[in-house]
């Protein structure tokens, strides 16, 4: 939905629009151009990436960074860029020094997505969870591992917060209980583009 918002108002404002939209298995570029096909097609294939999401994705692997090196392929220095992203493997190395070099040469702006669920782990009770390849059960009742959860997602948040403060990137946290034009009118105020 950000993305819709974003690719749509850049059109209108007479904008080039093309993406690069990407999962843990593969990407797919679109070419930037001032037109409705454009734009189409790439919310089409943010949809597309959306619907195979892959089940096993296990956060071990470099993608977010390779997803970075190629988006410095691409970008074209002066561009606007906004990375819509949960910004899982944001924190590694080659991926912070891609951030860097994207932001020397772009207007870089991230937009952090989450959903509450992810900030508190569920009430106390013992879940079955899945990697969509083995089963698990899960206590959710101990507080030592509630208040251990909670802190690593709060150390997170707060890496990638300090990183992006110092390269100068804006970051946005989007969450999927709140409107996104909301976030972006927020931010950017009524009479900025």
């Amino acid at each position: 939905h950000l993305a819709s918002l974003l690719a749509w108002s850049a059109l209108h404002g007479g904008d080039r629009v093309g993406g690069l939209v990407f999962n843990d298995e593969g990407h797919q570029e679109v070419r930037p151009r001032r037109s409705r096909k454009t734009v189409l097609a790439l919310l089409s294939q943010i949809h597309s990436y959306n619907l195979t999401l892959p089940l096993n994705a296990t956060g071990e692997d470099d993608s977010f960074a390779t997803m970075l090196s190629n988006l410095r392929r691409i970008a074209r220095p002066g561009s606007s860029l906004f990375l819509i992203s949960d910004f899982r493997g944001a924190s590694r190395e080659r991926a912070r020094e891609h951030l860097f070099e994207l932001a020397k040469h772009t207007e870089l702006t991230a937009v952090a997505c989450a959903d509450p669920l992810e900030s508190e782990l569920p009430r106390a009770g013992t879940y079955a969870v899945t990697n969509g390849n083995a089963r698990s059960e899960l206590y959710t009742g101990d507080r030592q591992l509630r208040r251990e959860y909670r802190h690593r997602l709060q150390q997170q948040r707060e890496l990638l917060r300090s990183d992006l403060l110092r390269l100068g990137v804006p970051l946005l946290l989007a969450s999927t209980d709140q409107p996104p034009f909301t976030l972006l009118k927020n931010y950017y105020g009524e009479t900025r583009r």
